[in-house]
């Protein structure tokens, strides 16, 4: 480290770190209620993006619900056989893999929304909703920094 370089911040004003800890604050409300439905957070991730789509490439479901690749592949399987998401090729394109929400996990998320909600009027209430509005919108524009590098994301075939 050259002596003209300003010493590194401390950790609790580092970004990285006080985003890892803002994401622990609100996890921490989170886990128990994912936990009584037998379900991790990536699976929960997964489960919430296609319950607002019809279907998916799982590339983009990977990208959406902020999994790598190859996490997601070694899920589907297992999320599959519980009956929580279907799997299939695409009718143009056997090599892409089509994910959609099944019955099971649309039952799961309507399951799961009176507690989910109840958790997010809570942070709300805690935060402020204005606070939690406005800190959402710029985690949106800071997380829009990276789009450029999301093309470059692994294919799942």
């Amino acid at each position: 480290m050259s002596h003209d370089s300003p010493p590194p911040r401390d950790t609790r004003h580092a970004l990285p770190m006080a985003l890892l800890r803002a994401r622990e604050a609100v996890m921490t409300r989170f886990r128990p209620m994912l936990a009584a439905h037998d379900i991790n957070e990536q699976q929960w991730r997964v489960i919430r993006v296609l319950g607002e789509v019809d279907s998916l490439d799982a590339t983009e479901v990977a990208v959406r619900a902020n999994i790598l690749a190859p996490s997601l592949t070694r899920m589907i399987k297992a999320m599959t056989e519980r009956g929580l998401i279907s799997r299939a090729r695409d009718a143009s394109d056997g090599r892409r893999v089509m994910l959609s929400i099944a019955p099971q996990g649309r039952a799961l998320l309507q399951a799961v929304a009176p507690d989910s909600t109840a958790i997010y009027q809570q942070l709300e209430a805690d935060y402020g909703p204005a606070r939690t509005a406005q800190l959402i919108e710029m985690l949106i524009a800071l997380a829009d920094l990276a789009e450029p590098q999301l093309d470059k994301t692994p294919d799942l075939n």
